[in-house]
């Protein structure tokens, strides 16, 4: 594994050799000890740094559109006390952590400059990629994999872990949503609970893994500046949307649980009791201002794209399906990731009523012709389904065949 991820990083190995390994890893997952070593063999390929005992992370598999809760759990752990240098690679095809931050702040930094942001405040959200060279052989294979479109578990596992190994992250909260491409059953996340377990425990890292609900998006924005904007309202003091505020008091809770900064079953009540008080708030503040950025910003100072189109409803009814998929089709048609200003509102999520000509979502675009095949896009895929609750009427006036039934 070191001969591979060294000759990978150097360039020696040629491309077609990396795309081979990147398929090899698909079809036949490596045992646990194989992965250990691929894991260790990313993280000494780049600069390295041990932030003390009590240095935690949280991280999420992904695949699900919307998952702004970094931008919230990172406070509110570095409140407690807990030193947590956050790390996230930069997304291609919707929006990751760091474009999310990188709204608010620089998140290209040094190594030195990590290590000086997290001892001043206890935190930092960051891309390892960069000029602070974390696992930089990581991103050779991260690159083949968009190309091919596959993700083995082996290598997301690894490249997941070098970061923390790097870091030196002691405790670990995993997020696997269900009903992902990455998870598509429980059993699907069972099953990568279970290897992510057994790394973990190779590699000394304490792990506790939250199988979430991918269903649907957290909370209603997708795109960089909206979701950035939603998670600043929440730490600010908005009462909604609850589903961005209960994952975030959860993940955060249980990290200050397997760390003794709150008794076992009170770490959700405790990390929603810094939340409210304004703790996380400041703490946020103290983390942009050491990265970078403006500290006094707010989530009204956030720009949007100035284009915008709402997509209705065309009858009354509820709203029985969310397709994450097509959410993340559209997004990118109207110019996510790389308008930061781009993206969407779903104002009505599943179980929620709606009547004829509500909008179900706004899309945002700085180009009016993504804008228009955005729409076109949408009105195609109906991303938000609304049905009467009424689905079939059967009446004893007519015959209904066995077949039918």
């Amino acid at each position: 594994m070191r001969i591979i991820v060294s000759e990978a990083l150097k360039g020696t190995l040629p491309r077609e050799a990396v795309a081979a390994f990147v398929v090899s890893q698909q079809f036949r997952t490596p045992n646990v000890d194989e992965i250990a070593d691929l894991t260790l063999a990313l993280a000494e390929t780049g600069n390295r740094h041990d932030f003390g005992p009590e240095t935690v992370d949280k991280h999420s598999i992904g695949g699900v559109p919307g998952n702004k809760v970094s931008l919230i759990i990172v406070p509110i752990v570095a409140a407690a006390g807990l030193k947590i240098p956050k790390t996230s690679s930069k997304s291609i095809t919707t929006v990751g952590t760091a474009e999310r931050m990188e709204i608010l702040a620089p998140v290209d930094l040094t190594l030195e400059e990590i290590i000086e942001v997290v001892e001043k405040t206890n935190g930092c959200i960051v891309w390892p990629s960069g000029k602070a060279r974390i696992a930089p052989a990581d991103e050779i294979f991260i690159e083949v994999e968009h190309m091919l479109e596959i993700n083995p578990w082996s290598l997301m596992i690894a490249s997941i872990l070098a970061k923390k190994i790097a870091l030196g992250v002691r405790y670990l909260v995993l997020d696997i949503p269900v009903f992902t491409p990455k998870a598509p059953t429980m059993q699907d996340a069972l099953r990568l609970t279970n290897l992510f377990m057994q790394v973990c425990n190779r590699l000394g890292i304490r792990l506790e893994v939250a199988i979430t609900y991918g269903g649907q998006p957290v909370g209603h924005a997708i795109g960089a500046a909206l979701e950035t904007k939603e998670a600043l309202m929440v730490l600010e003091g908005a009462e909604r949307p609850r589903s961005l505020i209960e994952k975030s008091i959860e993940l955060a809770g249980i990290l200050l649980e397997m760390t003794g900064r709150a008794p076992y079953g009170r770490g959700r009540e405790i990390a929603l009791e810094i939340l409210r008080s304004g703790k996380a708030l400041r703490k946020m503040r103290e983390i942009v201002e050491a990265q970078g950025g403006n500290p006094n910003v707010k989530s009204s100072d956030i720009p949007v794209a100035k284009y915008k189109a709402d997509v209705t409803a065309e009858a009354d009814g509820y709203v029985v399906k969310v397709d994450n998929v097509a959410l993340m089709k559209i997004a990118r048609a109207a110019g996510v990731p790389e308008d930061r200003e781009a993206g969407l509102i779903i104002h009505k999520k599943v179980g929620r009523y709606v009547r004829a000509g509500e909008p179900l979502l706004t899309i945002y675009s700085n180009n009016e012709a993504r804008l228009d095949r955005a729409l076109a896009l949408a009105r195609e895929l109906r991303p938000v389904v609304v049905e009467g609750m009424v689905i079939k009427r059967i009446s004893t006036a007519r015959e209904v065949s066995m077949s039918a039934m």
